[in-house]
């Protein structure tokens, strides 16, 4: 499966750079890239291993974590869309969802 990332999670992306890089941007670039190879070598080969999100209770939308960071994506045919990355402690907003 291809796992894509959307405007809005990529954007997302960028602002948790940003603030890691406050206090280090080699850190910063190492978390970020680290997320996002966890996040595709996890999904690419089991993408429905993970749980639904709570907030949404739908079977093609579901999550997982890495250091603190919940990644949102939704099952679309034989692709995986990222739709957002937040931290843990927050509620998925629905118009975070894509839907």
């Amino acid at each position: 499966m291809s796992v894509t990332w959307s405007r809005e999670a990529g954007e997302n992306l960028l602002d948790i750079e940003d603030f890691i890089a406050r206090d280090s941007l080699e850190r910063a670039v190492r978390f970020v890239d680290a997320l996002i190879d966890h996040t595709e070598a996890i999904l690419a080969d089991n993408p429905r291993s993970e749980r639904t999100v709570p907030e949404i209770g739908s079977h093609d939308i579901r999550e997982l974590t890495y250091q603190g960071y919940r990644i949102v994506y939704r099952l679309n045919g034989d692709r995986i869309d990222i739709l957002t990355v937040f931290e843990g402690h927050r509620l998925l907003r629905l118009n975070e969802s894509g839907g």
